[in-house]
């Protein structure tokens, strides 16, 4: 056809060279070379598609075969696993046989069991009345030996009233008496000075027997006084030494802490204040825990004066300042502020709201106030409303 359409334009040029009058039939054949030009390339474009065609099925031809040799595997697993599960299966016949002549030989070995137990328990019972006895003779034993440290009690203190009654009556101790009876022993002589020495006790008139108790307890007493003295005196040095410790270890930490807020108090005045300048001066810093603070402050555009010489705005303000130096060192959890901005203005009101939004972050503030600078920063607002004659309502708002 390539041919063709190549002798037909050739053709063409030849004819239209002849007849360029007869431009109709010149048209004609243009438009059945067009027509053969078309064909030839749908042509073309079917012989691309069955080659994609063609491509396509043996990709699926490919595609087809791994797919059978991968059911091939899998069958060839299943064959392998029904095996395994054969085996599992005659495995499990044999546990059961052998599970069951277990069974079968259990409710011998059952009564073995049962036997021996009555045994045990014969046993039990034997070894409980065995130990039942042994603690009624303890019993017992205790018993005689009570009766025993009774009688030995009884015996000593009677013993200890002789011996007191000897050296009441004669000054003499018993040992005094082992010394003596190894000496020969005259009965006359010895009752002859008994008596005269009854006569001499006689002689000496009215005696006071207790003194001598009196005496031992009043030495017992000033002895005990005399330790208690001591051990109050020991314990005042260690007190006086623990205090002079513990004021040193105030007077460091009071002049190290004093610093900081010192240095906090300028800084949080001059930004409350929008400038000036504050500071805290001790009356007397060789006494530094007993002595007083003075709080000199010099508010923006005024000279530098006393606290007490400022305004009431400005004496509130600087106590707010110093709350908010202290609380910097050591931030509190929760902080209860009533009206402490009741005596400012406006624009400090404002800031004074904006710098204790700073400290939200680590303190809750539960803030008592009239002032609306100081409510808009809120996050929470409780009103107290009376819409009836005494009767008092709450409302919240979250902002």
């Amino acid at each position: 056809m390539q041919k063709q359409i190549e002798i037909f334009e050739s053709e063409v040029k030849a004819f239209s060279d002849k007849n360029k009058d007869n431009q109709k039939y010149i048209d004609d054949l243009n438009f059945d070379i067009t027509n053969l030009k078309i064909s030839v390339t749908s042509f073309d474009e079917s012989s691309a598609s069955i080659d994609e065609l063609a491509q396509r099925i043996d990709q699926d031809i490919e595609n087809n075969k791994i797919s059978v040799q991968n059911k091939k595997n899998v069958r060839e697993k299943i064959i392998q696993d029904n095996e395994n599960l054969k085996q599992e299966i005659i495995n499990l016949n044999a546990q059961i046989d052998q599970m069951q002549k277990d069974v079968n030989t259990s409710g011998v070995k059952v009564e073995e069991l049962k036997k021996e137990r009555v045994i045990k328990n014969e046993e039990l019972t034997n070894t409980e009345k065995e130990i039942i006895n042994q603690l009624k003779t303890i019993e017992d034993l205790k018993a005689q030996i009570n009766k025993q440290e009774v009688k030995k009690s009884k015996i000593e203190y009677e013993l200890e009233q002789i011996i007191n009654k000897m050296w009441e009556d004669y000054e003499i101790t018993p040992n005094n008496i082992k010394e003596e009876y190894k000496k020969p022993v005259n009965v006359q002589e010895t009752t002859k000075q008994v008596k005269g020495l009854r006569e001499e006790i006689k002689s000496l008139g009215s005696i006071n027997i207790d003194s001598i108790d009196e005496y031992k307890q009043t030495k017992e007493r000033y002895d005990f006084m005399c330790e208690q003295r001591l051990d109050l005196e020991n314990s005042s040095i260690k007190l006086k030494k623990v205090i002079q410790d513990m004021t040193k270890i105030m007077k460091e930490q009071f002049a190290k802490q004093f610093k900081i807020i010192n240095k906090n108090f300028g800084e949080v005045f001059s930004e409350l204040f929008g400038g000036g300048k504050a500071e805290l001066k001790l009356t007397d810093e060789n006494n530094i825990l007993e002595c007083g603070v003075d709080i000199e402050a010099q508010p923006p555009g005024k000279k530098l004066q006393n606290m007490t010489l400022l305004s009431g705005g400005e004496k509130a303000f600087t106590a707010i300042a110093l709350l908010f130096a202290i609380l910097k060192i050591n931030p509190a959890p929760f902080c209860v502020l009533d009206e402490i901005e009741a005596a400012l203005d406006d624009v400090n009101v404002y800031r004074f709201a904006e710098y204790l939004n700073k400290f939200t972050k680590e303190t809750q503030f539960l803030v008592i106030t009239h002032r609306k600078g100081t409510m808009e920063v809120a996050d929470t607002v409780y009103g107290i409303t009376m819409e009836e004659n005494g009767i008092s309502k709450l409302l919240s708002m979250k902002l």
